[in-house]
This record gives C-alpha cells, structure tokens and sequence, in this order.
C-alpha cells in the first residue's frame, strides 16, 4: 500500500508508530485531516563521536515517516557538533558531517528505505544567515540561563564549568524548527526538554508551536545509561568489524532473568523486529535463531519478542545464547553497510579526514649516568650538601660587604 492510499488516521498510526512520547499530537492530526496535506518533519544529528547500532532505531521511524506519505529532511547539525563542548573540533567537523551523511544512507539502504524521498541539510548552510543569528538574540531575550542549561541537560556534555556554547544549542535546536520549515521535530526521549523549551519560547518571538515525536532510547551494553558515540565500551560501531561485534556482545551485561534493563534484548524489540517488518513489508513478523550447541538443547527459533522475553525471565533462555543470538543479527545487519565502507574510497576518506588517528608522541631520551668506576679522582669522596642554615648566612654576609 503506497502513502497515496492511506488514510489521515493510517498516515498518523504510521507517524506515531511504537513511539513512546508525542506532544502536540493534534497538530500532527491537523494537518493531516484539516489542511489535508502531508507532514512536515525534520531529524536532527550532529556529527559527534562515530554513529553506533542505536542510530537504527531512528532510522526506522524515519521509514515509517516515509511509509505515511511524509517530508522528511535529515539535518547534519555541524555546528551543534562544535557547540557540544568542543566533541568535534571546528576543522574536522565537516568531514564528520560527510561521514554521517554515508553512514545514514548506508543504514537506510541496507533496510530498503527510499533515500531519494529524503532531504539532507547541513545546518551552517542556513545557521550563520544574519537572520537566523537575529533570532538567536531575540531567543536569548526570552530564555533564562537555568532554563538553557536545563534544556541540554540530557543532551549536551555536562561539565563542572560549563561553556556558554552549551547553553546556545538548545536555543539553535529550537530555532531550527521555524528555519527548516517544518510542522515537527523528531528525536531521542532525551531531547524532551529542549522540545518543551521549544514549545514555551518559539511562540514569544512570533513563531508557531510545532510537535514533538520521540523515540525509545537504546540501553548501552554497560549496567545502565543509553549507548552513546562518546563512551566506546557502551556502543557497537557501524563499521565494526565481526570479531570486535561478538567480544561486545559477549561481554555485555546481561543478567539472567532481568528484562529491565537488558539493552541485548531492547536491541530485539526495538531493532531486530521492526527491521524484519520494514524487510518483510508486514507487520508483526519476527523470526529469531539461536544456534545453541546439541548437549544444551539444540537451535532454537522465536517468532515472537514476547516469547522471547518470557523464557528470558524464566531462565529457560540463558544470557549466553542470547548473546550468540543477538551478536549473530547484529553482524548480518552490519554487513551490508560494512561492504559498502569498504567499497567506496569517499567513504573512507570521510571516516578519516573525520577522526584522524592520534600520533603518538615521541617520549624525550633520559642521559644516562655515565659509570666513572672507583679510580678517577675523588672516588669515595662523598660531597655533602651545605645545610640550608649556612647558604642563607652567606648570601646574607654577600649582601653586607
């Protein structure tokens, strides 16, 4: 079924789809059913650290958005990258933006979304335009320092002295609602304050209130905290390499029995299914092996996340073929995306230029002693110090003659 078949209320079902907070709701509807139009709505990135696994989670919203007949534009936000204490140095962040560009459409290929429906927008195209600065003071007029801080609180590195550029982010993430044209903005469940200080501000400078959609967010696989580019032992890159996936995977924290804060088995329920519907092109498909060893039961097979989790929380499915389950999924994923990094010289020079390997620095040689033996002149003789006392005196007898 195209987006030209579907109804407002199919449009809007797509829309909203397994998300866990929308606010503004009724705008979404609005413009479905009264303007009768499709929607717009934007996504936002900023080229940070290397993009990890979580990134398919938007990747699939972004799907269904299309699915429903949407205009979506996918903004690489290089400057919020740079505001972002200093994550991405300004000389390299352009690459990073590049790279993520090729990372965004690789994930999007690989699980046959339309690329050619989405629009990519750097945002220092327009974001040092005299009337986008104009805004950011007349924002800055209405938003008080707490509250700027607060906004990024979940989303902006927080540090014991934080910059001011911490504090202009939300301001400019705000902004870009009204620059880019859109009827919503989409992002993690940890961007919900600045969408809310979007909400209160926008409209004291004369501009509309916009919706917000978010989405879940990707358990790290540490014990707690989301899986983030900035903590390399918390995500599974992209581009990684299937040796370094099933060491991930396999060291991962998963206690047995515990569904709640299991980011491997999030990882099923907010990837792996919603990926084999968007393949299948039907919902509520799921199949996923295990090949577990003959002396332990031999393969298994689920068709359904439930299932999945209750054997989980019984214990009849042990954290070790859960592992080999999910650490299996997460390579085929991969490896298409992988292939074409390894196919396309623009790629990797991006992945370069964007994070150029440190040189070490050359340690300075320590002089060694020469050993004079014990017959040069004065061997034996140890040379002691002057008492601290006795240099003062001297230097004070100095000063009187």
């Amino acid at each position: 079924m195209s987006s030209g078949d579907l109804s407002p209320e199919e449009q809007y079902r797509w829309i909203t789809k397994d998300l866990p907070e929308v606010l503004n709701a009724q705008i979404i509807k609005d413009v479905l059913e009264k303007e009768q139009r499709h929607l717009k709505i934007y996504w936002g990135t900023a080229p940070t650290g290397r993009p990890h696994c979580g990134y398919f989670v938007p990747m699939i919203k972004l799907a269904h958005f299309l699915k429903a007949g949407a205009e979506v534009i996918v903004l690489l936000a290089d400057l919020h990258a740079f505001l972002d204490n200093m994550k991405a140095p300004l000389e390299v962040v352009q690459h990073r933006a590049k790279y993520y560009e090729f990372i965004v459409k690789a994930i999007l290929k690989s699980i046959n979304v339309p690329i050619n429906k989405l629009k990519f927008v750097v945002g220092s195209s327009y974001q040092l335009t005299p009337e986008y600065t104009l805004d950011i003071f007349k924002l800055a007029n209405k938003v008080s320092q707490n509250d700027a801080k607060r906004a990024g609180a979940d989303v902006v590195k927080q540090v014991a002295n934080p910059l001011l550029s911490g504090l202009i982010y939300p301001l400019m993430q705000a902004l870009d609602e009204q620059h880019l044209g859109v009827d919503a903005q989409f992002g993690g469940i940890d961007q919900r304050k600045i969408f809310v200080l979007a909400e209160e501000n926008l409209p004291g400078i004369g501009y509309k209130k916009r919706a917000h959609l978010m989405n879940h967010m990707i358990p790290g696989l540490g014990q707690g905290g989301k899986m983030s580019a900035s903590d390399p032992n918390s995500k599974i890159d992209i581009i990684e390499e299937p040796k370094n996936i099933r060491k991930k995977v396999n060291s991962a924290y998963c206690a047995p029995g515990d569904i709640k804060d299991n980011g491997l088995i999030a990882f099923v329920e907010h990837v792996i299914q919603p990926i084999q519907e968007l393949l299948a092109d039907k919902e509520g498909v799921f199949k996923f092996d295990i090949n577990r060893p003959e002396k332990y039961g031999g393969p298994i097979t689920y068709t359904s996340v439930e299932e999945l989790k209750e054997d989980f929380a019984s214990e009849k499915l042990s954290p070790v073929d859960l592992k080999s389950g999910v650490a299996d999924r997460i390579v085929e994923l991969l490896a298409p995306i992988k292939a074409e990094f390894d196919a396309t010289p623009e790629f990797q020079a991006a992945e370069k230029s964007g994070y150029p390997v440190a040189t070490p620095k050359e340690e300075k040689k320590v002089k060694k002693v020469k050993n004079k033996g014990s017959k040069y002149p004065g061997a034996g003789k140890e040379s002691t110090p002057e008492p601290v006392s006795e240099v003062a005196d001297k230097l004070e007898a100095t000063k009187l003659e």
